[in-house]
């Protein structure tokens, strides 16, 4: 009996009968899919059980007091070697013996200043650093097919998935040109590692150019992204090298400071961000275990409760158009400088971004009656494989972009981003609680999920800031 209370059976049978009505009449709006980690990662269980059975023993006095500390460093040690840190805490039990080389502030910093961490170099080492003997540099020349098809392979087999390997990103080609080829890319910043006898390409690393403003100052920079280790060579140490080639790469252009972002903790973040889906096709997400049904609710209820209109909202919505760059330029400029961290556009960068392109980007503009571009919302396509799955293969998935509203609620806004993505065959809708995101996040059923992503920056030290105060996505 619940809390040690007896109750004649009639009266619990009819508690019971109550709640349950109770749940029929006001079923909450954001619980009923309990969600899997969105941005998949490969972090391990971090509490070996070791640990567990230390915890649960008595002390034992015949254990000398030395022997006793020689197994808690041991154990320790044993914890920090079991994977990545979830979060602060866990982080600051590890050391970086990485991290410690860079130019990032320390995890138990206290950060009030803004500036570069290191002073820009005069000289910067000309030749690659080395790779660990059997393996190349290779510079990566996407617009070859076969190339671009070997990146994509790399990526589909080796990149993020999530903790049970259940699914795993699969960033399409065509994605790929759009993530790595914006305005001002460059072939070197393309950085690949082969095999040096079968020339297989086992390891990745990009850098793409953008101007970024933190707090008051704009910085050219690079956005890094996709680093990427062969699950064979994860024990080489190829990743901290391919980090040091990059940022090599980098400062020979006269760049010195990065961008990027995590699921696991590193030192040190500048934001940590969470992940919120909205369920788009229920009884698929449950049928790959994505997410499944909570307590007392059915299936076909659960449907019914994520049920879109099958039309939008707001008045003068229409895809993007090339005659829409300047005008969207303008609002996202305009919108994004009351953010701590965001990006600053060109018209270049706007027409790469944002002109909608099949399975890739979608862009729709909101226009007046007197032909103002008031408003505008874009989501990016970012499918996952469903591994060991009988039926379902692929997991479509839209992750909010940039959303920019003058005249149109957000709300309304992004209610029409939910039908517009289930009217193309999304399955799951996701979205950070960055911008002004979470004051639509639960009102629209939008479920919390249960991964974390870091901002991090390279060589420049500012204070943190809280994730609605950060205007930068990345891909």
């Amino acid at each position: 009996v619940l809390q040690g209370i007896w109750e004649p059976k009639r009266k619990r049978r009819n508690r019971r009968g109550k709640k349950r009505s109770l749940i029929l009449e006001a079923p909450s709006p954001t619980l009923h899919l309990i969600p899997r980690r969105l941005k998949f990662s490969r972090l391990q269980n971090t509490t070996p059980s070791g640990i567990r059975f230390q915890r649960e023993q008595p002390w034992n006095p015949t254990i000398p007091m030395q022997k006793l500390q020689d197994i808690q460093r041991a154990m320790e040690l044993l914890s920090a070697c079991q994977g990545p840190a979830r979060n602060i805490d866990e982080a600051a039990k590890r050391r970086y013996q990485f991290w410690d080389t860079q130019p990032v502030p320390k995890l138990n910093e206290v950060i009030t200043s803004h500036g570069a961490i290191e002073p820009d170099k005069d000289n910067v080492r000309q030749e690659p650093y080395s790779l660990p003997q059997g393996f190349m540099w290779d510079t990566l020349d996407l617009s070859n097919a076969e190339v671009l098809k070997e990146l994509y392979t790399l990526l589909n087999e080796n990149y993020v998935e999530d903790d049970d390997n259940m699914f795993r990103f699969d960033y399409s080609p065509e994605f790929l040109l759009w993530a790595l080829r914006p305005p001002g890319w460059l072939l070197q910043w393309h950085c690949g590692v082969r095999v040096s006898s079968n020339k297989k390409l086992v390891g990745f690393i990009s850098a793409i150019p953008a101007n970024i403003r933190i707090y008051d100052s704009v910085k050219k920079m690079v956005e890094i992204n996709f680093l990427c280790v062969h699950k064979k060579l994860r024990s080489k140490r190829v990743a901290p090298v391919l980090i040091r080639e990059i940022t090599r790469r980098v400062n020979l252009e006269g760049i010195f400071q990065a961008v990027y972002t995590a699921g696991v903790v590193l030192p040190k973040p500048v934001a940590t961000c969470r992940y919120w889906h909205r369920s788009l096709n229920p009884r698929k997400l449950v049928e790959v275990k994505f997410s499944h049904l909570s307590r007392n609710m059915t299936l076909q209820r659960t449907m019914k409760l994520y049920r879109l209109p099958d039309v939008t909202k707001t008045s003068g919505l229409r895809p993007m158009e090339p005659k829409d760059i300047k005008a969207v330029r303008e609002l996202i400029n305009t919108y994004l400088k009351q953010f701590h961290l965001a990006p600053v556009m060109d018209e270049e960068e706007v027409a790469h971004w944002f002109l909608p392109q099949e399975h890739i980007i979608d862009t729709f503009v909101v226009e007046s009656s007197s032909g103002k571009l008031t408003d505008f919302l874009s989501f990016y396509t970012l499918p996952s494989t469903v591994m060991h799955h009988p039926a379902h293969k692929s997991l479509k998935a839209a992750y909010s972009f940039y959303n920019i509203h003058t005249e149109t609620p957000l709300l309304d806004l992004m209610n029409d981003a939910l039908i517009i993505a289930k009217l193309k065959g999304f399955d799951v809708f996701n979205a950070l609680d960055l911008m002004e995101n979470k004051t639509f996040l639960e009102k629209l059923k939008f479920g919390i999920g249960d991964g974390s992503l870091q901002y991090y920056l390279y060589n420049w030290r500012c204070p943190g800031t809280d994730s609605e105060k950060v205007g930068l996505v990345l891909q």
